[in-house]
């Protein structure tokens, strides 16, 4: 009875389960395993080694470089390079035209503060009121020549001193400086042009590296109870405006139609010159073609005259020789 059992327990270790393959013969399983470690973490080594060595500068940008922590004066033009592992720290500095607030920043760091500080910029007014400028733009370059003097002077981030928080001086300084009414209708048009005039001076002075193109500040935002003031005050305008605009075409139609009065008066006056020119001109035509028919008769008038004065001379003469004759006679 005893036997039964160790019969089977022997069977059992003779033929091992088949879903289970043993290790090959001669194999150690630890060695095997210490052996993928040791190659997966050769091959992560090589792939960050690599990493660290072989880096890309993009198009738009120079590449600039620090070695234990000093900015090496050398920069690098776009494509694929390589640079000391762990050794070098390298950035890309863009280079072309870039807008601080609106459209590219160059890395994570710069796109997280300027989203979260430059969206909402507060000032007062020389009233004493309280604005805020929902954002501001400023499209600037950095000029290749000087990017070195310019990191080693500001660091990475010199458009945080000289953008960022130079337009937070100006706009304020604008603002004091000005009313309500003039920051938010009369002068809004010219602080575009104020803002950028400002700004490239300092840079020009201080770093001439930071040309700014140009810049575009929003509509403030102003209390609710002074923008309905305002934007009453622009429907009473628009009214006006239309009225006058209407008062205007009016004058301008009644103008244009004293003016045509005006020339069919002249045209009507020219007319009545004309016609009486012609008129004098025919009676003058007649009166000269009368006085022409007259000479030949008054000058048949008076040959006749002569001629009966003569025949009249004659027959006086004759009568008077007559009766002397007859009284010689007698």
């Amino acid at each position: 009875m005893s036997a039964a059992p160790s019969i089977a327990g022997s069977h059992s270790q003779q033929h091992p389960p088949r879903g289970r393959p043993g290790p090959p013969p001669g194999s150690d399983p630890f060695a095997f395993a210490c052996v993928s470690i040791i190659s997966c973490s050769l091959i992560s080594l090589s792939g960050l080694f690599l990493s660290s060595v072989v880096h890309q500068v993009p198009e738009g940008y120079v590449g600039v470089y620090w070695r234990g922590g000093a900015l090496l004066n050398t920069t690098t033009p776009p494509g694929f390079l390589m640079k000391l592992p762990w050794i070098t720290k390298y950035e890309p500095i863009q280079i072309t035209l870039q807008t601080d607030q609106a459209i590219c920043f160059r890395n994570v760091f710069m796109l997280f503060i300027m989203l979260n500080q430059v969206r909402d910029i507060p000032c007062g007014t020389k009233g004493g009121v309280m604005i805020s400028f929902d954002k501001i733009e400023v499209v600037n370059r950095l000029r290749k020549v000087f990017v070195y003097e310019t990191l080693l002077n500001y660091g990475v981030h010199y458009d945080i001193t000289w953008i960022y928080d130079k337009i937070h001086h100006e706009i304020n300084q604008f603002c004091s400086a000005h009313s309500l009414q003039e920051v938010y209708i009369d002068m809004f048009d010219q602080i575009d042009e104020t803002m950028k005039e400002a700004i490239q001076r300092d840079c020009t002075r201080y770093v001439p590296a930071i040309e700014i193109i140009s810049i575009l500040v929003t509509k403030p935002n102003i209390p609710a109870s002074l923008r309905r003031y305002f934007e009453l005050m622009e429907e009473e305008r628009t009214k006006l405006s239309a009225s006058s605009v209407d008062f205007e075409s009016s004058q301008a139609l009644i103008a244009i139609e004293k003016q045509k009065i005006a020339e069919k008066e002249a045209e009507t006056q020219q007319k009545i010159a004309v016609f009486e020119a012609e008129k004098n001109a025919q009676v003058s035509k007649i009166l000269m073609e009368q006085k022409l028919m007259e000479g030949p008769k008054r000058q048949q008038e008076t040959d006749d005259e002569m001629y009966l004065a003569r025949e009249r001379a004659m027959a006086r003469r004759y009568m008077l020789q007559l009766v002397g004759r007859m009284v010689g006679a007698n």
